[in-house]
């Protein structure tokens, strides 16, 4: 189906989410820090990336900037995948350019079915 890299320093839900992913047939990849994330962007290609915002080296929105900036990136899917809950926290994620915005705690099968929807929407 699509590659997706998964961007969060939390282990656990790294594993969780790259077993959900990849049980829906997708490739996962899992980078544990912003730095690496734009590592990874350089070395394959990725069609949708599940990005938390804080995160050590450098955060999440500071890597969706980043990708919006490069005309190799500004195309991709970005989800963000963070606890910051605040109304102005999202507003934030969304203006530096994230396709959707979803809050820890969070349902596996929600942010499967977000992607699935974003990757649906980015084909067209």
């Amino acid at each position: 189906m699509a590659s997706i890299l998964v961007v969060d320093d939390d282990p656990d839900i790294c594993a969780l989410l790259e077993f959900k992913l990849s049980s829906g047939g997708h490739e996962v990849s899992v980078e544990h820090d912003g730095e690496a994330a734009l590592a990874a962007l350089e070395q394959q290609q990725v069609d949708l990336v599940l990005l938390d915002w804080m995160m050590p080296r450098m955060g999440g929105l500071e890597v969706c900037l980043a990708m919006r900036a490069d005309e190799r990136y500004s195309h991709i899917p970005v989800l963000m995948l963070t606890a910051k809950a605040q109304e102005a926290d999202v507003q934030r994620g969304l203006a530096a350019g994230a396709d959707d915005y979803i809050l820890k705690p969070f349902s596996p099968r929600e942010v499967a079915a977000r992607i699935d929807a974003s990757l649906a929407r980015a084909v067209r």
